[in-house]
């Protein structure tokens, strides 16, 4: 992959000797959801994966990785969070919080360590995409190399 398409977050994993591979897709500012994603790149909306942060009433930032196709019950995502009560947080708070933008939000090299979960059908593949920190570049990775490096805990998170 050429040089300048290497990000913090690919950066980091090589660091870290995770195998990845990066595959860049055109953006369509218009459609930035991760179903778009899946169909520019060519692959099943269940093996691409999106990167939402939340904010719970006590556990502060949280990260969930849920695919796709799917939304997130933020009863189930407290739950695992250990909190009473969790909520979205806005689009304009994500760039300060994280480092990254809507559409290019990576589980991988955000400004600080969040607690992250991964929904728990991404074990059920050996690689799944997240996206590699920028618009129209995902990581094509394997789910237990991606949750053992950011530290994550599985769990059930969608409705």
């Amino acid at each position: 992959m050429a040089k300048e398409l290497k990000t913090n977050a690919a950066r980091l994993l090589s660091q870290a000797s995770v195998e990845y591979r990066l595959v860049a897709y055109p953006v369509d500012e218009a459609h930035l959801d991760a179903v778009n994603v899946a169909q520019s790149i060519g692959e099943d909306p269940e093996r691409v994966f999106k990167t939402l942060v939340l904010r719970g009433a006590r556990c502060g930032l949280i990260v969930c990785v849920i695919p796709a196709t799917c939304e997130l019950d933020l009863k189930k995502v407290a739950r695992a969070a250990g909190d009473k009560k969790v909520e979205m947080i806005h689009v304009r708070e994500l760039l300060g919080a994280t480092g990254y933008i809507r559409g290019g939000c990576s589980p991988v090299g955000m400004k600080k360590a969040f607690p992250t979960f991964f929904h728990s059908t991404a074990t059920d593949h050996s690689t799944i995409f997240v996206s590699a920190g920028v618009r129209g570049l995902q990581l094509e990775v394997a789910p237990a190399d991606l949750i053992s490096f950011t530290k994550a805990t599985v769990a059930d998170l969608t409705q």
